[in-house]
């Protein structure tokens, strides 16, 4: 049986083999810098939520991000 592999659009093979190479050879502190970045990012929120509860989140954020309405946008 044959391994078939399903990517997201634009992405192929050699895109997520330059991620992994980019994150196994990352440094403690890049990997931590990268870490700060993303907590210093206004638009965003970092959250722990409950796993039963990610399949309802990530709806959630396709709809956002197909939506043009702006009714799921921060309040």
């Amino acid at each position: 049986m044959t391994k078939t592999n399903n990517f997201p659009a634009g992405w192929d093979e050699a895109r997520v083999q330059d991620l992994v190479r980019q994150y196994e050879t990352q440094t403690d502190e890049e990997a931590i810098a990268e870490d700060e970045a993303a907590f210093e990012d206004g638009g965003q929120t970092v959250m722990v939520i409950p796993t039963g509860l990610v399949p309802a989140v990530r709806g959630l954020l396709a709809q956002y991000e197909t939506s043009s309405d702006s009714s799921l946008s921060s309040e």
